[in-house]
C-alpha cells in the first residue's frame, strides 16, 4: 500500500506510546480506597467551584447525509448542574460486567451518588469491592439497592434480566425511574416476560462501544457516543433525565433513537461488520491465500494486521474516500471494482440477518443460550475454537512484531 497510510500508521504508534507513557504514570498513582466516597466529596466540591469549558456546543441539529437529526452534547450539562440536577437521585446499579463497571465509576467520578447492587459474595461483588465499592455503604444485595435507589439502572447481561425479573418487578414502584443500555429485555418483552409497570418513566441510554471503553474515554476526557430513548414517559421529564445520566456515565454526545430501533441495529451490528461479518470475512480471504500457496504471515498480513493497523484507523479518522486516496492507484482502482460485487453478494445476507433480529429468532437463540447453566464453559469452548483457528495462532506471532507490542496476557 501507499507510504502515507505507512506513515498514518506509524503516527498512530507514536500516539499509542505517549498514551501508554501517561498510563504507566497513572499506574504508578496510590491505589483508590475504601474511603473513595470522602475523596469524591472533595474532589467534586473543588471541581463545582471550577469553571468548565466545552466551547459552544450544545443542543443542535445537524445534517447527517440530509437528514436532520437532534444531537445533545454535555457541554449543556456542566458538573455543577449535573451534580444539583441529581442531588435528591441515588443512582442504583444493578449488575457489575463491563457496562456496570464503566457507567458506575464514571458517575461516582462526576459526584453523584450511586450505589451498587449485586449478587452477595459473587465475582461481581468481589470485583466492586476492588474498585472501591463498600459493603453496606455503597454495594448492596440486589433487592436492597433497588429499595434504596431512586434510578434502577438495570445493566444484568440480557438473559439474567429476564430471569430475575419476578423479583425485581415489584420493588419498581412509582418514584423511581427504570434505566436501561440496552432495548432487549422491554422490545422482546414476549420472550423475557420484562414488563415495566406502567407508573415509572422508562429510558435507555446505549453507549456506542464496551463498558471499557466507556471507562476510558472518561478517564481520557473525551466521552464517547451514545444513544437515548424513552419508552414510557410518566413524569414529562423523562428525555432530559436520560440525557443527564448519559452526560453522567460518561457521553461526550447523544442522538435519539426509540428502544427499538436501538435493539434492532444493535443486534444486526454485533452479527453483522462489527463482530460476525468480519471474522467470516477475514476468515474467507485467509483461507483462499492459504490454499493458493501463501505463508501464514502473509496471509495474516494482508487479511487482518494492514486492515487494523493502517487501513481501519484511516477510515475512522477521515472516511472511506480519504481510506482509497491514501493508497496507491492499482489498490484503489480493486477496491472501487469490487466493493459493488461484495454489496450485491451480501446484501441478501444481511436482509436476512435484519429479519432474524426483527422478528425475535436472534432474541430466542440467545436468551436459551445463555440460560444455560453450562453457559461459561460452552462459551469458553466456542472461543477456544477460534483461538486455535491458524490465522488466529498466526495473528499471536505478527502481533509480536509490532513496535508497541505487549504480551495478550498484559
Amino acid at each position: 500500500m501507499a507510504s502515507f497510510a505507512t506513515r498514518s500508521a506509524s503516527q498512530a504508534i507514536r500516539a499509542s506510546r505517549r498514551v501508554s507513557g501517561i498510563a504507566a504514570k497513572a499506574a504508578l498513582r496510590p491505589a483508590q480506597t475504601a474511603s473513595y466516597s470522602l475523596l469524591a466529596r472533595a474532589a467534586a466540591a473543588k471541581a463545582a467551584q471550577t469553571p468548565v469549558v466545552h466551547g459552544v456546543r450544545g443542543i443542535k441539529t445537524l445534517d447527517f447525509a440530509g437528514v436532520k437529526e437532534t444531537v445533545y452534547e454535555r457541554s449543556d450539562w456542566p458538573l455543577a448542574k449535573l451534580q444539583d440536577y441529581f442531588k435528591n437521585d441515588t443512582l442504583a446499579l444493578i449488575g457489575y460486567g463491563s457496562q456496570g463497571h464503566g457507567q458506575g465509576l464514571n458517575a461516582r467520578d462526576n459526584g453523584l451518588n450511586v450505589i451498587v447492587g449485586v449478587r452477595e459474595n459473587g465475582e461481581s461483588w468481589r470485583q466492586a469491592i476492588e474498585d472501591g465499592w463498600v459493603p453496606g455503604e455503597t454495594l448492596f444485595p440486589i433487592e436492597e439497592a433497588i429499595n434504596k435507589g431512586t434510578i434502577i439502572m438495570n445493566l444484568l447481561s440480557d438473559a439474567a434480566q429476564s430471569q430475575t425479573w419476578p423479583k425485581i418487578a415489584p420493588l419498581i414502584v412509582p418514584g423511581k425511574t427504570l434505566y436501561f443500555s440496552h432495548g432487549f429485555s422491554v422490545v422482546y418483552k414476549e420472550d423475557t416476560k420484562v414488563i415495566p409497570p406502567k407508573d415509572v418513566d422508562v429510558i435507555l441510554v446505549a453507549p456506542k462501544g464496551s463498558g471499557r471503553t466507556v471507562r476510558t474515554l472518561f478517564k481520557e476526557g473525551r466521552g464517547i457516543n451514545s444513544s437515548i430513548a424513552v419508552w414510557q414517559d410518566v413524569t414529562g421529564k423523562a428525555k432530559e433525565k436520560a440525557v443527564a445520566i448519559g452526560v453522567a456515565v460518561g457521553s461526550g454526545y447523544m442522538y435519539e433513537t426509540t428502544f427499538e430501533k436501538e435493539v434492532y441495529s444493535d443486534l444486526y451490528g454485533e452479527r453483522g461488520v462489527l463482530m460476525g461479518g468480519i471474522q467470516g470475512l477475514f476468515l474467507a480471504q485467509y483461507q483462499v491465500l492459504r490454499k493458493n500457496g501463501h505463508s501464514p504471515s502473509e496471509a495474516f498480513n494482508e487479511t487482518v494486521e494492514e486492515a487494523t493497523q493502517s487501513l481501519y484507523p484511516l477510515i475512522g479518522q477521515k472516511g472511506m474516500d480519504y481510506m482509497f486516496n491514501a493508497c496507491s492507484t492499482t489498490a484503489r482502482r480493486g477496491a472501487l471494482d469490487w466493493a459493488p460485487i461484495f454489496e450485491k453478494a451480501n446484501v441478501p445476507i444481511f436482509e436476512k440477518l435484519y429479519e432474524s433480529v426483527k422478528n425475535g429468532t436472534e432474541t430466542r437463540k440467545s436468551l436459551e443460550y445463555n440460560s444455560r447453566s453450562t453457559y461459561r464453559q460452552d462459551l469458553a469452548k466456542e472461543l477456544a475454537e477460534i483461538d486455535n483457528q491458524e490465522i488466529w495462532r498466526a495473528g499471536k506471532v505478527v502481533r509480536s512484531l509490532r513496535p508497541d507490542y505487549k504480551s495478550d496476557s498484559e
